[in-house]
């Protein structure tokens, strides 16, 4: 068995295994900050799930990294920023979750409907699951702090709901610097999430077009064929005898 083959092996291996994973990260993480003050066993799980999260992901990471051919291996850490940024960023280990639509058979297809779809549901998950945490730990990171303007979940989904869309009214801003490092993660994927959202668009636009053109081409040959077919004449009656 190549190397390919075994990191595909790895792959198939794993992927819904780190997407319960993701999951259980995304839980813990949301009952951490919605919920301050929990009792010390639930804390201790909290930090459990944070734990085992990060170091298996890490794992996940450092074995695909050696199942991959040596002279690809920079060329794989290069084209999967979302597996490296995972290990180190908790808000790109929640977008692994994302991975779950790879599984789904209609969106396993080639067909053009099915590969429009998979395309439009990962850009609209990746959306939700990153405007969802980066207003989690903003929460997290404002919170208390002198100055804070974001105090609750309300406040931090409407601020990155803003900031995404690119809009900016400016009522809620981040204090902290762990605050404003998340508003530059939030801008940068505004603009990726916007342009992809236009692309998108743009595409089911112009194929729609076509198909209404194809329609038409194909009705103005039907008629043609119609006009052009020569007339039929009745045969000529045979003499009456008589």
């Amino acid at each position: 068995m190549t190397e390919a083959s075994r990191r595909e092996a790895w792959d198939r291996a794993t992927s819904t295994p780190l997407v319960v994973l993701g999951v259980a990260f995304i839980v813990a993480y949301s009952w951490f900050v919605l919920a301050p003050g929990a009792p010390t066993w639930l804390s201790i799980v909290l930090a459990a799930v944070f734990v085992l999260t990060w170091v298996v992901f890490v794992v996940d990471l450092v074995v695909r990294i050696a199942l991959t051919p040596r002279g690809e291996r920079v060329k794989y850490v290069v084209t999967h920023p979302i597996e490296l940024l995972s290990t180190a960023v908790p808000v790109f280990r929640a977008i692994r979750v994302v991975e779950l639509f790879r599984h789904i058979p209609y969106l396993e297809r080639r067909t053009g409907a099915a590969v429009r779809t998979r395309f439009v549901l990962t850009a609209v998950a990746y959306a939700v699951v990153f405007v969802y945490f980066i207003a989690l730990a903003t929460l997290n990171a404002e919170r208390g702090r002198p100055g804070a303007t974001i105090e609750n979940f309300g406040d931090a989904i409407w601020w990155a709901c803003v900031t995404i869309a690119t809009v900016g009214y400016g009522d809620l801003v981040p204090v902290t610097v762990a605050g404003r490092i998340y508003a530059v993660l939030l801008m940068i994927g505004g603009v990726a999430i916007v342009g992809t959202a236009s692309a998108t668009f743009v595409s089911v636009l112009s194929d729609r077009i076509a198909r209404l053109r194809e329609h038409e081409h194909e009705h103005e040959h039907e008629h043609d064929r119609e006009h052009d077919r020569p007339e039929t004449s009745d045969p000529p009656k045979a003499e009456d005898p008589r």
